[in-house]
């Protein structure tokens, strides 16, 4: 692939290794409460985007095909 990153080359597993290890660090190898911050950093996210996406719908934007059935 000519625009591939190394990252893309490494199997799996090892690609996933150093971001993992990066996670566990801070915790000083305490894996519940790498757990914990992973879920907790989830859900801000997910809060993120329902909030995005609310923002759009109350703002009348619509993005997509129209909805052009009259039954």
């Amino acid at each position: 692939m000519a625009g591939a990153s190394p990252a893309d080359s490494q199997p799996e597993p090892d690609r996933l290794d150093t971001p993992a290890f990066q996670a566990i660090a801070p915790s000083d190898g305490d894996f519940r409460s790498t757990i914990r911050a992973l879920i907790l950093a989830n859900e801000f996210l997910e809060y993120e985007l329902q909030t995005k996406v609310s923002q759009g719908y109350t703002r009348g934007v619509r993005h997509g095909r129209l909805n052009t059935y009259t039954g």
